[in-house]
């Protein structure tokens, strides 16, 4: 049985009600079904109309929400990973491979969290060690060598925080990363499936074109995180989320983002396939507008997307 969210409860019961008049229909029962229906309908958009930050994080981390390893499955053909950093070992978190999406070949990039307790556990819960960043950029700058696009798929609470990842370099890896990707001379499409945490997500999103889905959030922390730190109080999250800002509809005003890629009422969850149609799509589009641009004025633009975020606000000392 999934998971119900706390927002959806009421649209459970109404559909349960329905089901259950459809087991047991007779003639007299079908008005009563299609009011129902009509009722449903209409209670599914006033409530998914309304979600609150938190109330999307949670649909943004439903255990049923797809994962990187279902949009390679649907649209990525002829995938073939490939594995470590040539320095310490293969970092099950990051998948990286080159297959065709469309009619063009890419280097797919892509945070994979895991589906269940075994797989969570060998993805690291999608919490990349700094191998998991080399190999990334191993792979960026293979593509780079080959001249073909890079795709990064981004879903991830952070990059591994434990003590083994900051001894063989964590900070550096990730910093690396940025820097490389600012000048790779390539086009870069980076899109956000899920969570989009802090370094962990930047460290494979310095993209050409960056899109989010509408319920994905990204984030210089979680709100977790966030809530501890300010108020010292983890169960304050509802209340970060509030403030943080880390929505597709708030992030692309301030240039953040370029693009929404809009998912199924009440979230991805409800009907994958539309998601990795629309995903794809995007994708064979932002791929069509860089194509044509010369590599020189690619990097430029690229440089300059992430120099012109964020504002400066100074104050007139004589007015103080």
């Amino acid at each position: 049985m999934s998971m119900i969210l706390d927002h959806e409860k009421q649209i459970k019961e109404c559909e349960k009600t329905i089901s259950e008049l459809k087991a047991h229909s007779g003639l007299n029962s079908e008005r009563e079904i299609s009011q129902l229906e009509q009722k449903l309908l209409l209670l599914k958009q006033k409530v998914y109309a309304n979600l609150t930050a938190w109330q999307r994080i949670s649909i943004c981390r439903h255990p049923a929400r797809p994962r990187s390893v279902d949009y390679i499955k649907a649209f990525c053909k002829d995938f073939t990973e490939l594995h470590g950093d040539r320095a310490f070992r293969d970092d099950s978190s990051i998948i990286a491979g080159l297959c065709y999406i469309g009619r063009q070949k890419f280097m797919v990039v892509a945070q994979e969290k895991g589906c269940d307790t075994e797989s969570r556990l060998k993805r690291n819960f999608g919490m990349p060690h700094p191998e998991g960043y080399r190999k990334a950029l191993r792979c960026m700058q293979m593509a780079e060598k080959f001249g073909l696009p890079v795709l990064t798929l981004v879903d991830t609470p952070g990059a591994f925080a434990g003590l083994a990842a900051e001894e063989r370099g964590q900070g550096w890896a990730i910093a690396k990363n940025l820097l490389e990707m600012a000048d790779l001379s390539t086009p870069i499409i980076s899109v956000l499936i899920g969570e989009g945490c802090s370094g962990g997500a930047l460290g494979i999103a310095v993209a050409d074109k960056v899109a989010m889905l509408r319920h994905s959030y990204y984030s210089v922390i979680t709100p977790e995180g966030c809530a501890s730190i300010l108020w010292k109080d983890s169960q304050k999250k509802e209340l970060a989320a509030s403030y943080l800002k880390l929505h597709a509809e708030e992030l692309m005003p301030m240039g953040i983002i370029d693009a929404v890629i809009e998912e199924p009422l009440g979230g991805a969850h409800h009907n994958a396939a539309e998601v990795f149609e629309n995903v794809e799509s995007y994708i064979l589009s932002a791929w069509e507008e860089l194509k044509v641009l010369p590599l020189p004025v690619l990097k430029e633009e690229r440089y300059q997307k992430f120099r012109k975020i964020g504002k400066f606000a100074v104050e007139d000392k004589a007015s103080l």
